[in-house]
Order: structure tokens, then C-alpha cells, then sequence
């Protein structure tokens, strides 16, 4: 038979479980103290209407730092009691406080936690545990969308397929593949710094927070925190284009005479910018001056090589480039990357010419089937050529427009110049190759 000292004893383990719960939120989860004594308020005041009914006269007092709620329920004293919720008895009320209180006085009466029974509590407590989750995810989202644009330091803590995921405060970051620079490993414990890209709200779950390496923003938030006159405004970042892990070509503008731009962001030895080329995995960095001259840009775009003609169409915002066969290869670049950066950067599709050819002589020395194209535009697409009876570039390039726009579902004219130029660029890269193996 248990003795009344055990069932005391429970009573205040019982209590001291309670409490220690909703103590133990405050700490761990970092709520605010004033938004959480609300929610235990209410959650308290829901068991108490259960029990007492829904008249009864109650006030939750709860204090959050020292993990103490107390429930005082107030009844008042009358003669005959009709509602046991809200009246109690002269006889009853002295017997339970030891006072003599007047009729129309009002008892008050401390409600032990114990008393509403582990069930009662146990839903109280799920209550509260479904209330936080969704002031975590608030606070998360909140938090997080702060961020967006800032560059974050975390762990590693799990190496998926797909994705990575990051450990930041205590809160699961994710880095998705598309996000990854192709070329980077990464291992449980490793320290990674990468920029908050943008935060996702997904059904009833967490906020899925999405951060990038790969990202055009992660390079310039690195120019911010490793130059000066870039982070004051004195520099800025006018045009980024990047194959992340490879190269990145980034066009900058001084707005004081007295500073040179290109210098100030490659630094003394080149100090200010290796910092950055290691931290994108040695990640070539060409920096550039801007201009408004489109010939000038295209120009300094394509270094190294050196042009001899720029010919620019504003209207198809296209520019036909005449170099020296022995520049054709640096125009180009390795698998046509500096082309390609070029273009991204200045905003215009680049042909490259060799001196004394003509484009089209050229793209008649070879045939380059269609399903080589197929990494740069897609199976889908590519099939979708061949169903309307082209075999080779020459087709499609050759193929009045009209025409081509009439046979490929969904193709737009500006979608079709891309597709143009890139095909004309891989005859010139095939030129190019052809030169350097017979010299």
C-alpha cells in the first residue's frame, strides 16, 4: 500500500516533469519569453475549462525563467452552491484556506498541476510541442530570409546524392548539387562557407533553407568581404559571368578617378583575389574594366586574344569578331569557355572569324551531327530537330528562319539565335583545333 509520503513524492516528480518541459523549450529552442508564456497561457487555460468547465473563473501565472506556472482559480462564496465551477460554499472555503470569508467574497484556490491528471497533461504538452514547431518555423523563415544574400559558415553533416547537408545554429541548411561547384568533394566536418540563396516554404514542414556555392552572388558577396572598395561602394561589380569551379570573368568600375579598379581587386601580388580563386577551388578569376562601349568591352571580354575587327548588330544583339588565325583558339577558349564567358558577360552571341575565311566556307569544311549538341541543348530538343528532318548543324543553321520556327514546337527567335550562334561557334572550334594540330 503506498504511503501518503510516496504519493506526495510522485506528485512533486509529476509537477517537476511539467515544469522542467516547458523550461527546457525556453532554453533549448530559443523562444521568446513573452510569445511562449502566452502560448502556455492559453494551452493551460484550454485544461482548465476542460476540467471546471467552460465559466470557470481562472489566471495562469507562468514564468518562463524560472520554469514556475501556477493556476489560481477563483470561485464566489455563497450561501447555496449552484455552479461548482464558479461558487463555493463559506464552509468549504474556510476548511480549504482557514479563512472566514463573507458571502459575495471571492476564494481564491491554487490548482496543483498533478491534479488534472497525466492525460490531460500529455495532451497539454503535444499542444505545446505542435504550437512551437510552428513558432520554430516562423522564426527560421524569419531569420533566414534576413539572410539572403549573406554568406553563412557551417558544418557538414550529412553527404547525400543530391544534396548536402549543413549545420548552421543548430538549423539544417541545404546545399543541392545544382548549387555544388562540380569539382568540390565534401566530407562530414568540413567547415563550408556559402551564400543563403532563398528560403522555402514546403507543406507542414520546416522552411527548407537553400544555400549556394555556385551561385554568381556567392562571387560577388566574396569580392565584399575581401575588398575593401568593393564592400564601401568605391568599386562595383557590374557584370559577373561564371562556369563555377572553372572560371569566372567579373567586369568592375572605379567611381574614383584615383583608384584603379582592376588593381585594387587583384591586389598587391595578387593577394586580394588568390584569396578568393582558393576559396572557389582555384577557380580562374579574370577581372576586367567596364565600359558602356560595347566594341571596347567585347574587346577586353575576349582576352587574351587579340582582335582585329568588331562588328556589332544592335538589333539581334549579335557581333561578328575578325582575329588572326593564331588568336582564333585564346577567342575561343578551352571547350569554347572564353567564348562563352564573353558572351554571358557583355550580352552579346560572338561570332569568331578568322581573317581570310568566311563563316560559312568554314562550317562547309565539316559536318557536325546533331547528337553532338545534345549536353549543350538537350535530348529532347535535339530529337525534336531530327523529327523535323535535320541530321547536322549545317541543316539548322542553313534552314530559313521562318522555317525553323514553323517546324520546333514552343522555339522562339531569341531561343533560335542562341542555338544559331553556338552551333556557328562549335565550326569555328573545329577550325581551331584542326590549325593547332597541323602547326
Amino acid at each position: 500500500m503506498k504511503t501518503r509520503t510516496s504519493i506526495e513524492q510522485q506528485r512533486i516528480e509529476r509537477k517537476s516533469e511539467i515544469v522542467d518541459s516547458f523550461s527546457q523549450m525556453v532554453r533549448e529552442k530559443g523562444i521568446d519569453r513573452d510569445r511562449l508564456t502566452s502560448i502556455v497561457e492559453d494551452i493551460f487555460g484550454m485544461m482548465v475549462k476542460k476540467k471546471y468547465g467552460p465559466d470557470a473563473n481562472f489566471e495562469i501565472v507562468a514564468n518562463m525563467d524560472k520554469g514556475e506556472i501556477e493556476i489560481f482559480l477563483i470561485r464566489e462564496v455563497v450561501e447555496n452552491v449552484e455552479n461548482p465551477a464558479t461558487q463555493i460554499d463559506s464552509q468549504t472555503a474556510y476548511e480549504r484556506s482557514g479563512e472566514h470569508l463573507e458571502v459575495g467574497e471571492e476564494f481564491v484556490e491554487i490548482i496543483p498541476l498533478e491534479s488534472f491528471g497525466r492525460r490531460l497533461v500529455s495532451t497539454a504538452k503535444q499542444n505545446l510541442n505542435q504550437r512551437i514547431k510552428e513558432i520554430e518555423k516562423d522564426l527560421i523563415y524569419d531569420e533566414y530570409s534576413e539572410k539572403i544574400g549573406e554568406i553563412i559558415v557551417g558544418d557538414v553533416y550529412q553527404v547525400r546524392k543530391n544534396d548536402v547537408l549543413i549545420n548552421h545554429n543548430r538549423t539544417e541548411l541545404v546545399l543541392p548539387k545544382s548549387e555544388q561547384i562540380a569539382k568540390e568533394r565534401y566530407r562530414k566536418g568540413d567547415v563550408i562557407r556559402a551564400v543563403v540563396k532563398e528560403v522555402q516554404r514546403k507543406g507542414s514542414g520546416m522552411p527548407v533553407v537553400i544555400v549556394s556555392r555556385a551561385d554568381n552572388l556567392f562571387l560577388r558577396k566574396l569580392f565584399e568581404q575581401e575588398i575593401p572598395e568593393v564592400y564601401d561602394g568605391i568599386i562595383t561589380l557590374r557584370k559577373i559571368a561564371r562556369e563555377p569551379g572553372e572560371r569566372a570573368k567579373v567586369a568592375v568600375q572605379s567611381h574614383d578617378d584615383r583608384i584603379d579598379a582592376v588593381g585594387a581587386c587583384v591586389g598587391m601580388k595578387g593577394v586580394r583575389i588568390h584569396s578568393i580563386v582558393r576559396e572557389l577551388n582555384n577557380e580562374n578569376i579574370d577581372v576586367i574594366n567596364y565600359t558602356d562601349d560595347p566594341y571596347l568591352f567585347i574587346q577586353r571580354a575576349l582576352a587574351p586574344a587579340k582582335l582585329l575587327e568588331v562588328t556589332i548588330d544592335r538589333a539581334t544583339r549579335t557581333a561578328k569578331v575578325r582575329v588572326e588565325p593564331d588568336q582564333a583558339s585564346l577567342a575561343i577558349g578551352r571547350n569554347g569557355q572564353n567564348i562563352r564567358l564573353a558572351s554571358e558577360l557583355t550580352g552579346y552571341r560572338i561570332e569568331i572569324v578568322k581573317e581570310g575565311e568566311d563563316i560559312t566556307k568554314t562550317m562547309d569544311e565539316y559536318e557536325i551531327e546533331l547528337d553532338e549538341f545534345i549536353e549543350d541543348f538537350g535530348e529532347e530538343l535535339i530529337e525534336t530537330f531530327k523529327a523535323a528532318g535535320y541530321r547536322t548543324a549545317n541543316d539548322v543553321i542553313q534552314a530559313p528562319v521562318s522555317e525553323l520556327l514553323a517546324k520546333i514546337p514552343g522555339m522562339t527567335i531569341e531561343r533560335l539565335n542562341d542555338i544559331v550562334v553556338e552551333m556557328k561557334n562549335a565550326f569555328t572550334e573545329e577550325s581551331a583545333e584542326e590549325d593547332e594540330e597541323t602547326a
